[in-house]
């Protein structure tokens, strides 16, 4: 069993053992539901140290030229980059990811936006826009930065998301207080040692750990400036509500209920590869996941057969094997939520199983037996009226939902309260423009589904959440816009002037 040394709260550039909470919790390997490390929950007094570190740090690290941040950031970087594979174990250990998933996406993906941003405020990413308003004046804009921010994570990308929120805000010269999943908390340190290592100065990003009462005090805490929240949707809400009653900038990346629509030229192979790909890759753990897969009534058979067919190529195992591409949930908790909602599509929802259920995959290896692994599941003949399609069940749950007109289809995607991802498979090319341009959603793919570059601004509509991460536009929202008028006439323009008939008098 691998074993980590205690996590404290992490400011002024190193873990705070002295004055930390009493209270402690366990990070759990969710393969075999063995405890990994002991997390000491930050108790206000720890917050608010950590907060003013980064207030400390704030002024000399938003007054940093962009081009010198940028040094910092791409030798943050080079650390992930070496260290991929030692974290990308870390990641595993923590979320019950594959490491054939960890070692090529999570954080692989989150130094992508590092990397991005690094390079975006050094060409320039940061300049503002200047003008000639008339002869005698001119305007010019600068992208200021807001000044201590909170960054709250979410657990299923524990480093990527991290980095995801870290890399725009630091790049824009802000001092960051991020708090992980209490869920997935390994990462935090590792990644805020990095970036000590790289030479950014002590201060400016710091960890607090804990669960739901952390989040709140920092949301709340009058010197931050700014929150950005990954998470479900009714946590969501409460955090954006308290930080909008304090005038907060936020970000909110929340979940979905994505459909994916299956035109009827597609080619069954592709369409099912898709719909795979947006149901079971990270155990169906991910919030873009596309569990409302439409397909054409004319499919149905060779859709099924095909499906059931590669679904013998999702394979449980080793975690450290190369060919091991399925995983546990994350947590005891998460299982037991999921095998709700799969026991409720059979006996409440009554759709058709024709893949998978409550139990635990077969093969699985005697070392993984207390773990909380569920079999990647299937529903089929789906109602849209049904439970399971209607919420978001975050687990590796397949629902099949047949149409015969492509309208009916929209119609029935966009019939949601949520608008995260959306995606379309077909091989008329403007037929599935037309599609996506109907799909209310915020991130849309055709022919593939869920990559995410770091140029490519992402969020979500509706409920799903507010503002974009990553792309130009994601560093938008870690700055305050300045605007300023320059009048150079020689005399300041004014109401109050004497009267030419006055004068005369």
């Amino acid at each position: 069993m691998t074993s980590f040394p205690d996590r404290y709260t992490f400011h002024s550039g190193s873990p705070q053992r002295s004055g930390s909470g009493s209270n402690t919790f366990q990070s759990i390997d969710p393969s075999t539901a063995q405890p990994t490390c002991t997390i000491h929950a930050s108790s206000p007094q720890d917050i608010d140290a950590a907060i003013s570190s980064a207030a400390a740090a704030f002024p000399s690290w938003s007054s940093t030229p962009p081009i010198e941040r940028s040094r910092v950031l791409l030798r943050a970087v080079a650390l992930l980059r070496a260290r991929n594979d030692e974290l990308a174990r870390v990641e595993t250990l923590d979320t019950g990811k594959p490491f054939s998933e960890t070692s090529t996406v999570d954080v692989v993906t989150g130094a992508d936006v590092l990397e991005y941003y690094a390079n975006l405020i050094a060409s320039g990413g940061l300049n503002g826009e200047s003008f000639r308003l008339r002869d005698s004046a001119w305007v010019y804009t600068a992208k200021e930065a807001l000044g201590v921010c909170a960054g709250i994570g979410a657990w299923n990308y524990p480093i990527q998301i991290a980095l995801w929120k870290s890399a725009p805000c630091l790049a824009a010269g802000n001092a960051m207080v991020y708090k992980p999943s209490e869920v997935t908390p390994l990462h935090a340190q590792f990644l805020a040692e990095i970036y000590r290592e790289a030479g950014l100065p002590d201060g400016v990003f710091n960890v607090v750990y804990g669960a739901g009462d952390v989040g709140a005090y920092l949301t709340k805490h009058e010197i931050v400036q700014k929150v950005s929240f990954t998470g479900q949707v009714s946590t969501g809400k409460k955090v954006a509500g308290s930080a909008a009653g304090e005038m907060k900038y936020v970000t909110m990346e929340l979940g979905g209920k994505s459909p994916v629509i299956v035109l009827d030229d597609c080619k069954v192979e592709n369409a099912v590869d898709g719909a795979m790909m947006a149901n079971f890759f990270s155990t169906g753990q991910v919030c873009t996941n596309g569990t409302r897969v439409f397909v054409p009534r004319s499919m149905k058979a060779s859709f099924e057969k095909t499906l059931l067919k590669k679904m013998e190529y999702i394979r449980v195992g080793d975690l450290a094997g190369e060919n091991t591409n399925f995983g546990p949930l994350v947590s005891k908790a998460h299982y037991e939520k999921v095998k709700s909602y799969v026991q409720h599509g059979i006996d409440k929802d009554k759709a058709t199983l024709i893949k998978g259920g409550v139990g635990k995959p077969a093969n699985l290896p005697s070392q993984y037996a207390n773990g909380y692994w569920l079999e990647p599941t299937v529903f089929t003949d789906c109602k849209d009226n049904m439970k399971i399609v209607q919420e978001e069940i975050f687990g590796p749950v397949m629902t099949i939902l047949y149409y015969d007109t492509v309208d009916e289809a929209v119609k029935r995607a966009n019939k949601t309260e949520l608008g995260l991802a959306a995606g379309v498979f077909g091989k008329d090319i403007s037929k599935c423009h037309d599609v996506i341009r109907r799909l209310q959603a915020g991130i849309t793919w055709v022919n593939t589904w869920g990559e995410s570059p770091a140029e490519m601004s992402v969020g979500g509509w509706k409920l799903s959440g507010v503002g974009v991460e990553n792309g130009r536009k994601g560093l938008e929202n870690w700055v305050q816009n300045k605007s300023t008028l320059v009048e150079m006439g020689g005399e300041v323009p004014t109401v109050f002037a004497k009267l030419e008939k006055e004068s005369k008098l």
